[in-house]
C-alpha cells in the first residue's frame, strides 16, 4: 500500500513537470524520467 502511495506521488510529480515543459523534446526528457523513476519504484517493490 505504501509503494502505490510513493507511485502515485511520483506519478503527480511526472504529470506536473509534462505540464511545465514548453518544447517536444523537454516533453520526451521529462517521461523518460518518469519512467526511470517508475521503474526505480517497481524494482524496490518486489
Amino acid at each position: 500500500m505504501m509503494s502505490s502511495v510513493k507511485l502515485s506521488g511520483v506519478m503527480m510529480l511526472a504529470l506536473l513537470s509534462l505540464a511545465a515543459c514548453n518544447t517536444v523534446q523537454g516533453a520526451g526528457q521529462d517521461l523518460s524520467v518518469a519512467g526511470n523513476t517508475i521503474a526505480s519504484e517497481a524494482q524496490q517493490a518486489k
